[in-house]
């Protein structure tokens, strides 16, 4: 069997918001449908607030999950048990700007805890399931003074920030998460009959949403 070229893999880094979403209803489902007129897609993350009614959702990020119409999107937030929506609201986007150049990248996987539950009647070590830790991956790629997805990296390396990413493969898959880099070229490398280089690490804080 043949395998997927990697070829057209695109990385995007957060880098602002964009106009706010006029909500008029949000049902209450695992993975809640919201309406409002929007150009979302897969992938993208919207803030709600001033929400009337379902008001916990306010303050909340999610996912898109899906795009069911140009006024209708799925996020991957749980409102079922959330008071029924009323009227109001906006959801207010992230802007993404594409990281160029890249050479590769390698995440590094997941990993889960184990929790020890081992007591004095047990005949062997006893073990649940923790958290998830979904690890870091590491991104090389060419060195572009004028690149704003590079600038926007090295930027929030030296700031300290939190930041969204999107990665989309070239089936279509969107991974979207939230991370700080915890390595970045502040200072590209060099070799004799080369381009110079960099590469950065970003540490991944909480869930990885496939979409």
């Amino acid at each position: 069997m043949s395998g997927v070229q990697a070829q057209g893999t695109t990385l995007h880094i957060g880098t602002g918001t964009g106009g706010a979403i006029t909500i008029t209803a949000i049902s209450k489902a695992f993975n809640a449908e919201v309406t409002g007129t929007h150009a979302l897609t897969v992938g993208d993350r919207v803030t709600f607030a001033t929400v009337g009614g379902m008001t916990q959702i306010n303050g909340l990020t999610g996912t898109v999950r899906a795009v069911t119409s140009t006024t209708a999107f799925v996020v991957d937030i749980d409102s079922r048990a959330f008071t029924t929506y009323t009227s109001g609201g906006t959801a207010t986007p992230v802007t993404w700007t594409e990281v160029l150049g890249i050479i590769d990248y390698s995440p590094s996987g997941a990993t889960v805890s184990e929790i020890d539950t081992t007591d004095l009647k047990s005949t062997a070590k006893e073990f649940m399931a923790g958290l998830t830790d979904n690890g870091s991956f590491t991104i090389n790629y060419k060195y572009l003074e004028d690149d704003a997805g590079q600038a926007a990296c090295r930027v929030a390396g030296a700031g300290s920030l939190t930041k969204s990413f999107k990665i989309t493969d070239p089936l279509s898959n969107v991974y979207t998460f939230s991370g700080h880099l915890s390595s970045y070229g502040a200072v590209p490398s060099a070799g004799v009959d080369q381009v110079l280089k960099g590469s950065q690490t970003v540490r991944i804080s909480g869930a990885v949403v496939v979409s």
